[in-house]
């Protein structure tokens, strides 16, 4: 049996007599980088999906959210680069920018404005079509990747012992079983895996969620002439203000366009009424820095679009009393975070790359490797699940679980941390470490970063956005050419 290929020509056999086979359920971002994992793991590796790609940046049916600012943090892109060697350079040939953080920074954090020392991390600035398509692109050239568009899975097969395959239907009705030694549910939020698990006998997956109540709200707007190289700007909520947390971020991207996202939690959600747009980002926010920059410019979308998918939402399969060899789930399968942060695509391809890690040194049928990865998996998302739950259960109207018992005097280190770091280098260092998915949460605990906060920030907190002056002509609509040269801290 033949199938075709994103491009419509047919490609090779879903599967041989013999050969290591793995199934990867879902094609979006998790399910491309867990094919990239298994590749050089498993002879044969097919990817079900139930929508059908598109060729190209362009959106995809089954990601809504996509519209929306996209972050790729630093510590996301060292692992991409494990499991897809060069594909950094690849993104940014294709049209995407790397930013030097916090160089190329504009930030109001929590604590004041952020100065743009010279670069301590970074991260990958594009649309979320274009860095999905390069991705795709590149994964689906591997010999032993097979995608099956049009298909959608509907169940397990094996027993609560070990996962052997999975059945799947075609639009047309038809039926068949996709034999495997490994099954990797990477089918994001809308993953059925404690169904199915619930099918062969094993229960007791922990489940939890904490709904902020954010709403996203998005606009794409023309980049004035000469900002090829401006900064991310970005204006957050402070979680210990009793009132609702509206913030903003500009992100530029491909071809010369700015990527604007608002959003706000219960009692402060933005609108998706065009004309409301400027007025929120202007009024509504800790600074009006971004309803500024976008006044001077024009819209290219005449819609806003809005997104209520925010809840951040955590299955503990690592903790199941039983657990089926031969099956793992990734990515949003596994948590889901609130977008403002920027974890989830970074945290997925931490967990995939553990395990590809995990596969260098256990056979992919080996008995007990999928409890080995799911708990590795478990690593990263439990420093994004901490960072995000903790802050949004703050504010008013969350739904979740009460902070954890001396959650208050870690909130208080982590804001004096916060507060040190507007005028420390050395502070900026640490806290960008753990945002950007780079350095773990036990690093702000170090003596050297705990006398640093201690003595504050040493420099007065600055007063404004910190633009360069040739930032600040673009800002006020006198755009020119080339990249600006004047130092900012």
């Amino acid at each position: 049996m033949t199938h075709p290929s994103p491009t419509g020509s047919p490609v090779a056999p879903l599967r041989s007599v013999r050969g290591r086979r793995a199934v990867v359920i879902g094609g979006g971002l998790a399910g491309m980088l867990a094919a990239a994992a298994l590749d050089g793991f498993a002879d044969e590796i097919t990817v079900v999906e139930r929508d059908l790609l598109p060729d190209g940046p362009l959106p995809r049916k089954s990601l809504p959210q996509a519209r929306h600012a996209h972050l790729l943090w630093s510590g996301g892109v060292r692992a991409f680069e494990q499991l897809l060697p060069g594909i950094t350079r690849a993104w940014l040939a294709a049209g995407a920018r790397r930013i030097p953080l916090p160089t190329g920074l504009v930030s109001l954090s929590s604590q004041g404005w952020l100065r743009r020392w010279p670069e301590m991390q970074y991260m990958i600035s594009c649309s979320r079509d274009l860095l999905d398509w390069v991705v795709r692109e590149r994964v689906l050239r591997a010999p032993a990747v097979t995608l099956l568009q049009g298909h959608t899975v509907r169940g397990l097969e094996g027993t609560a012992a070990r996962v052997t395959g999975v059945r799947v239907s075609a639009e047309d009705g038809r039926e068949l079983t996709l034999d495997a030694e490994l099954v990797v549910d990477a089918a994001g939020r809308g993953s059925r895996a404690t169904g199915w698990l619930g099918e062969l006998g094993i229960d007791g997956v922990e489940e939890g969620q904490v709904d902020s109540g954010l709403v996203y709200a998005t606009r794409v707007y023309r980049a004035p002439h000469g900002s090829e190289d401006f900064p991310v700007v970005n204006v957050q909520s402070d979680p210990g203000d009793p009132v609702p947390g509206r913030t903003a971020t500009l992100n530029p991207i491909e071809n010369g366009r700015w990527l604007v996202t608002l959003s706000g939690t219960r009692g402060g959600e933005p609108s998706a009424d065009p004309a409301r747009f400027e007025s929120f980002a202007r009024s509504e926010l800790r600074h009006p820095v971004i309803g500024e920059l976008i006044s001077r410019t024009e819209p290219l979308t005449p819609e806003v679009h809005l997104s209520r998918s925010t809840v951040n939402r955590r299955r503990w399969f690592e903790k199941a009393p039983e657990w089926p060899d031969g099956f793992i789930a990734v990515g949003d399968a596994v948590a889901t975070y609130n977008p403002v942060y920027g974890q989830g695509m970074s945290v997925a391809a931490q967990g995939l790359a553990e395990l590809r890690g995990t596969l260098r040194r256990h056979r992919l049928d080996e008995p007990g490797l999928a409890r080995l990865v799911q708990q590795a998996v478990a690593r990263p998302v439990g420093l994004a699940w901490d960072l995000a739950t903790s802050l949004d259960i703050l504010y008013p109207g969350a739904v979740g679980p009460p902070p954890r018992p001396g959650g208050g005097l870690m909130k208080r280190y982590v804001d004096r941390l916060a507060y040190a770091a507007t005028g420390r280098a050395q502070l900026t260092r640490a806290f960008i470490g753990v945002i950007t998915l780079s350095q773990p949460l036990s690093s702000w605990l170090h003596p050297d970063v705990m006398v640093g906060v201690l003595r504050g920030p040493g420099r007065a907190q600055l007063t404004g956005p910190p633009f360069t002056a040739g930032e600040r002509e673009i800002a006020a609509g006198r755009g020119r050419s080339g990249p600006p040269t004047d130092k900012v801290m």
